[in-house]
């Protein structure tokens, strides 16, 4: 299986989860990805769970506190690797974002700050120490996309494109994939009236093998579909579902060469 050491600044380099019952979490989700889980105790209470994947990270969760996310649906964060976290920081508020928690460390992992766009999408950065980040890649279960849906794609271009230097390629009247030093990374799909009471949001898409198996796996277990195993053509076959929980995120099966 590919293993990843290290990740390119303006990479997506990490993805977690914020479960209301993270128990149900971990068992949702390793019985849907193979993903064992390990608890990193973070606290005398908390923990910090690590999803493994032939021993490499491939994702992480934690508990929502009621009293510090108070109003916080159960949510995918996605982190972006960068070089240092202040200056990303400092550079949001400069191109019209907010700091929603300042750089800080994490132990010796690395130093992270919470960000939001001038759209309202929240994001993190990780400028990484010990803890490089998702360590498995390209194979099933493993993070291989990442789109924010926005009402204002054109903003977020900006944005964006300033913050990390990212590239744009427009792919399709409402679609931008991202690209970081030539390689696509993400994309940016322009919300329309059909997502009328949806949030500017970021969520991850796993890879998986079979889409309607993995689909329907999903629901099996209890996760709702936002959108039905569905063919993008000359890509592959994907599907939206939110988790018991209510946490958004896409599958896909690449199409073969």
């Amino acid at each position: 299986m590919p293993h990843v050491e290290s990740h390119k600044p303006g990479n997506f380099c990490w993805v977690e989860l914020g479960a209301a019952d993270l128990a149900a979490a971990k068992s949702f989700y390793t019985t849907l990805f193979g993903w064992n889980a390990v608890d990193m105790p973070m606290g005398p209470d908390s923990v910090y769970t690590m999803f493994r994947l032939e021993g490499r990270e491939a994702a992480a969760a934690y508990q929502l506190d009621p009293k510090q996310h108070l109003g916080v649906p159960p949510h995918w964060t996605l982190y972006i690797c960068v070089d240092n976290a202040e200056d990303a920081a400092r550079r949001t508020t400069e191109f019209g974002g907010k700091v929603v928690v300042d750089p800080y460390d994490v132990f010796d992992a690395g130093r992270m700050a919470a960000l939001q766009d001038p759209t309202g999408a929240h994001f993190c950065v990780w400028q990484p120490k010990a803890q490089k980040g998702i360590g498995i890649a390209g194979v099933p279960s493993t993070l291989c996309w990442s789109e924010l849906a926005t009402p204002d794609a054109t903003r977020a271009r900006d944005f964006y494109g300033q913050l990390f230097g990212w590239g744009m390629k427009d792919s399709g009247p409402n679609y931008t994939e991202l690209m970081n030093a030539g390689e696509a990374v993400g994309g940016i799909l322009q919300m329309d009236e059909g997502w009328q009471g949806i949030a500017p949001h970021w969520s991850p898409y796993f890879l998986v093998a079979d889409a309607d198996a993995s689909a329907g796996k999903a629901r099996g277990l209890g996760a709702t579909w936002k959108m039905p195993p569905t063919d993008l053509p000359g890509v592959g076959r994907f599907a939206l579902i939110t988790d018991p929980q209510g946490a958004v995120l896409h599958m896909i099966q690449i199409a073969k060469p």
